[in-house]
């Protein structure tokens, strides 16, 4: 009856145990809850203690684990106990059942067992979603409904492969997404063996290192002299995703940014929108002061009843990214209709989509001298070394607002020069 211990004894207990006994025990041994169900309080030199169940099941005296008790209630030990009695009386078997279960679980079910876990651990609730998205987006429809057992090398590159050239970013976090799940598959003994989704000495065997193809996977972005021409052909569309890619490129903002933002965010007196921590990339507040066109834009927004969002899907949600990317494409493919040659990276040859934007308003912030950290602020990039940051608490909000009319400007009068 011990359980790795010298000092581990049966406690004879004359009565059931009670729950400030569980609470203040802490000699070594196994105490008998004395209720007919074979419950017992294990206590192992290290104070720990460990809720077990004795029966016997089909002739064979077995133990079964209950659960820590620091977590797992005596009034719970005890219901849980009385179950397995119940199930074992029917002619149930626990230990096949537990076995059938391990054998039968899912990748998509061990996300959600494992994120439990990953969760605690995060405090941001983007990157909650985050997580959970990309994974049911690109992993679910391969391997979701596959047993974790069963997952290999080959299952996990038919995940990766196709993104794993044009959204290399998304393509390595999700990889590492993976792993985690299948960790924790293995520990929790759904599955041994190698983690299928590990890089060095396996992936990085199969697929091109992120590396080398992350010069691909830049956002294309629309080139300088188009500019002009571009944001000539969006102003004239309407519609509310239109709307919405003009004030991206305005603000030279993210897509989430624009599409998450609601009119609490806005002062209109002061001209200024402040996003709230929990919805940037950087887990930090940031300001975005307005240029006159933007602010104007936004008070000829209509308001929804019973929505916040200042850029609303038809339902009156948020509206959503490809909606946003779609207005791009439309404006490439007119554009070619037209006898233009379309909107195109100048290194990759791609068609420009909106987050290319941004490198867009960085490439024009260098040929017009913008200050480094000033431009590199103004898309709420992180600048200058962990002490400097320390230093330097001012956001330089009006000396940006310089930045973003001017850049208003050009695009407004790139055409015509």
């Amino acid at each position: 009856m011990g359980d790795g211990s010298s000092n581990s004894t049966m406690r004879a207990m004359g009565k059931p145990l009670s729950a400030a006994f569980v609470r203040t025990v802490s000699e070594p041994g196994k105490y008998h809850d004395r209720q007919n169900t074979g419950l017992i309080l294990q206590v192992d030199r290290n104070n720990r203690k460990y809720w077990k169940q004795r029966i016997v099941i089909n002739g064979r005296r077995r133990e079964l684990g209950i659960g820590n008790a620091n977590f797992v209630s005596l009034a719970d030990a005890r219901e849980k106990a009385w179950e397995t009695k119940r199930s074992v009386v029917a002619g149930r078997d626990p230990f096949a059942e537990k076995r059938a279960l391990k054998e039968r679980i899912t990748f998509a079910e061990a996300t959600e067992k494992a994120l439990l876990k990953r969760f605690r651990e995060l405090t941001n609730e983007k990157h909650k979603k985050q997580w959970q998205s990309t994974l049911e987006r690109y992993a679910f429809p391969v391997i979701g409904a596959m047993r974790v057992s069963d997952i290999e090398t080959q299952h996990i590159l038919k995940v990766l492969s196709p993104i794993w050239e044009q959204k290399t970013e998304t393509a390595t976090r999700l990889r590492a997404r993976i792993e985690v799940v299948l960790n924790w598959a293995t520990v929790s003994r759904h599955r041994s063996g190698d983690n299928p989704a590990r890089w060095k000495g396996n992936l990085s065997e199969l697929l091109a290192s992120p590396s080398k193809v992350a010069q691909k996977s830049n956002h294309p972005a629309v080139q300088m002299h188009d500019l002009g021409r571009w944001w000539s052909a969006l102003s004239e569309r309407d519609g509310m995703a239109a709307k919405a890619l003009q004030f991206l490129a305005m603000t030279a903002a993210r897509s989430g940014e624009i599409r998450g933002m609601v009119w609490q965010e806005i002062d209109f007196e002061r001209a200024l929108w402040t996003i709230p921590a929990e919805r940037m990339k950087a887990n930090r507040e940031h300001r975005v002061p307005l240029s006159e066109r933007a602010a104007k834009l936004l008070n000829s927004m209509p308001r929804l009843v019973g929505s916040d969002f200042v850029f609303f899907a038809p339902q009156g949600g948020a509206l959503a990214d490809m909606s946003i990317s779609a207005v791009m494409k439309r404006l490439h493919k007119s554009d070619i209709r037209e006898g233009g040659k379309g909107f195109l990276d100048r290194r990759s040859g791609r068609p420009a989509v909106p987050h290319g934007l941004r490198s867009s308003f960085r490439d024009w912030a260098a040929e017009q001298g913008v200050d480094r950290n000033l431009a590199e602020i103004c898309l709420a990039h992180k600048v200058g070394s962990e002490v400097e940051r320390a230093y330097l608490r001012s956001d330089m909000v009006e000396r940006r607002r310089g930045v973003m009319q001017d850049w208003q400007s050009f695009l407004s009068n790139s055409l015509k020069s």
